[in-house]
């Protein structure tokens, strides 16, 4: 009996046994696992860190989450600024399936409830849950699910999608865990990604406003000027094209242009929009805006800029994507009024340097009409003076004449240096009379035979009064047609006068103009110049033609 009692103690003792060291063995089984794990996971987020540019890092944060979670598919969302996203990268569907599945996620359906709320989700089967939208056609089947947010700084940066746990189970506990643990580790790189990435784009910023001060110092030219800010707008941005719209008037003009297609468009006249005010735009279509206008870009998503001057605003700058690029953020628009306000600039000191040229222009002709008036007109009318009294000493006929014809020439000079000092001052005056009436003759003439010559002498810009200057416009313009029309001359002179008397004529060799319509068409020229206290007169030359005379006094 003793014997019987001490066999079962003995085998109940190894069975004990066993099951320690089973689960001994088990234990150090799991330890095992999970140290691999462990490592897994450290490799994980070595490898996430290993690259300083975002978009790398995107994609290695893909690769090693489906790596440590064991998935066949892998998707990175990233969030855009409009409740979708902005990017998508993915691991494991080939380029050919790529092609035959259409458009990437936008960020609707399940992965939608990611976005609006991030908490993490596993599913053993995608379909099964309310929130599922189904998958486009040839999309490769999925059946299991695991999503978690990736978060920068406390903000949802986007979330990563794991799906088809390979071997066909569904996804664990652990699983949610450790890619819980990766998607932390991924913020951090994704971060540390975006500072350089900032870094990186504010150097190229800095390097292109510098270059484009450097240019507008250096004197280049206003196209030349904007033509730059377009170009580096483009290169800065990553955008598609760029384009600078001047504002002309009642429409705008594409002042310059670069990128995609630009050499289509470059000085094309394009209707106003509501566009040209302070604000900016952010455009899901170029064609909201501008309709097909500019439908040559090839453009879709774009930012529109204000040129804000000191006269108002100048025009707008265009930066814009291609067609189907994601829409830009509101992080963009500064960048691209950054730009705008360089090309401003650039308008701005074009403006300055064409009024300091009209300075130094108006400056030298201040001199011009000063050393004529002090020295040369002194000096003729010196010379006339001593001619003068030179003649009481000729007494051969033949030679006095000739030194009284000397004499008259010199104050003819003195008279049209007089009026070309007139003429250098007027121009100061912008839209002067002596100008408008020029513009009335050669609106009148045309580019008819026999071209006009016209003599204007005294101080026509400053001594006619305004009331008189309009019935002046309307006599010589009347004066005129009636000989270009009705005269078939081959000559025409006009003279304007103004001293104590302004007095317009028109003089013609042609055959004369008939009665009729000179009773008819100089009544209302006879009734202005009465108007004024003056006259007119109309008759016809020995030689043959005709001189029409308008006269008014000046007061």
């Amino acid at each position: 009996m003793p014997d019987r009692t001490s066999g079962s103690l003995a085998a109940l003792a190894s069975l004990r046994l066993d099951e320690l060291l089973g689960e001994v063995q088990e234990r150090l089984t799991e330890i095992a696992r999970t140290r691999d794990r462990l490592q897994g996971l450290l490799d994980a987020v070595l490898a996430v860190g290993s690259s300083i540019e975002l978009d790398s890092t995107l994609a290695r944060i893909v690769q090693a989450a489906a790596d440590l979670v064991d998935a066949r598919y892998g998707a990175l969302g990233v969030l855009g600024g409009d409740d979708g996203l902005s990017e998508f990268v993915y691991i494991g569907i080939n380029a050919e399936t790529r092609q035959l599945m259409g458009h990437l996620p936008e960020g609707r359906g399940l992965l939608g409830l990611l976005i609006h709320d991030p908490k993490p989700i596993r599913l053993a089967k995608l379909s099964s849950h309310p929130a599922s939208v189904g998958f486009p056609a040839n999309h490769p089947p999925m059946n299991s699910f695991l999503g978690v947010p990736v978060r920068v700084r406390e903000e949802v940066f986007g979330n990563l999608y794991m799906t088809e746990k390979r071997g066909g189970g569904e996804f664990t506990a652990e699983d949610e865990v450790v890619l819980r643990a990766l998607a932390a580790a991924a913020g951090v790189a994704v971060e540390n990604a975006r500072l350089f990435e900032r870094s990186q784009f504010r150097q190229r910023w800095l390097e292109a406003s510098s270059e484009i001060r450097a240019e507008l110092l250096g004197g280049c030219s206003v196209q030349d000027a904007l033509l730059l800010v377009a170009q580096r707008c483009l290169e800065v941005t990553g955008s598609h094209s760029a384009l600078v719209l001047l504002a002309e008037e009642d429409q705008l003009k594409v002042g310059a242009a670069a990128g995609g297609n630009a050499e289509l468009v470059a000085g094309r006249e394009i209707s106003a929009c509501s566009t040209a005010d302070d604000t900016a735009q952010v455009l899901t279509d170029l064609a909201e805006v501008f309709g097909d206008q500019l439908a040559d870009l090839g453009a879709g998503p774009a930012v529109v800029v204000a040129l804000r001057t000191a006269n108002g605003i100048g025009g707008l700058l265009v930066a814009a994507r291609g067609t189907g690029a994601p829409k830009y953020l509101p992080a963009d628009v500064p960048v691209v009024a950054s730009f705008a306000d360089q090309a401003a600039l650039a308008l701005e000191f074009a403006e300055k340097q064409s009024a300091q040229r009209l300075l130094d222009v108006l400056a030298d002709r201040d001199r011009i009409a000063r050393d004529l008036h002090d020295h040369v007109i002194q000096r003729l009318f010196a010379t006339g003076l001593s001619m003068q009294g030179t003649l009481r000493l000729i007494t051969d006929p033949a030679v006095r004449k000739r030194v009284q014809e000397a004499v008259a020439q010199l104050d003819e000079t003195v008279r049209e240096i007089r009026t070309s000092i007139f003429d250098l001052h007027a121009s100061e005056q912008g839209d002067s009379l002596r100008r408008r009436l020029l513009g009335i003759v050669s609106e009148v003439a045309g580019d008819g035979t026999p071209a006009p010559s016209v003599r204007i002498s005294g101080a026509v810009d400053t001594i006619v009064p305004a009331a008189i200057a309009v019935h002046a416009e309307a006599a010589l313009r009347e004066g005129l047609s009636n000989a270009v029309r009705h005269a078939r001359a081959k000559s025409i002179v006009v003279t304007v006068d103004a001293q104590q008397d302004l007095v317009i004529e028109v003089l013609d060799d042609g055959v004369g103009m008939p009665e009729v319509l000179a009773r008819s068409g100089l009544g209302n020229l006879e009734a202005r110049a009465r108007e004024c206290g003056g006259s007119i007169e109309v008759g016809s030359e020995p030689t043959g033609g005709t001189r029409f005379v308008w006269r008014v006094p000046l007061p």
